[in-house]
């Protein structure tokens, strides 16, 4: 019995690290892919083309690479994760519509859905016990 609740101890206290791996996965993700739309810009003028007469084309075009930049180091990091889902989460759902509106690619729009799911998990879900949000509130 007691080998059983030493088990059991451990494996609470280390069920977090696959959560912490999957939002730093998250985060590293986004980044990435803010930078590849600004070394590449053309990718997201192309992408944006099916909605590009709506209003606000262009103020969308100058808010996806910032947000994914920012908002992926934010996520990887687990500083402020909440705030910086929720941002993700009107460029998401644009990326899934956009697969309906103009030239549907299935990989495109797995992985656009995927990743949010997940953002809206960690919008739940919070930032994890091993995050900088975590320790700054444990040093209060």
């Amino acid at each position: 019995m007691p080998t059983i609740k030493s088990l059991n101890k451990w494996a609470n206290a280390h069920s977090y690290y696959p959560l912490d791996f999957l939002r730093i996965a998250l985060g590293v993700f986004l980044f990435i892919k803010g930078i590849n739309f600004v070394s590449n810009s053309q990718i997201l003028v192309d992408l944006i083309k099916p909605v590009q007469n709506l209003a606000g084309g262009m103020i969308m075009i100058h808010y996806v690479a910032p947000a994914h930049l920012i908002g992926g180091i934010l996520i990887a990091f687990g500083l402020l994760t909440r705030w910086s889902t929720a941002a993700q989460l009107p460029l998401l759902i644009g990326a899934v519509v956009i697969n309906f509106i103009g030239e549907m690619n299935v990989a495109n729009l797995i992985i656009a859905s995927l990743i949010l799911v997940l953002c809206i998990f960690f919008l739940f879900y919070g930032s994890g016990k091993h995050s900088v949000d975590y320790y700054l509130k444990m040093q209060q």
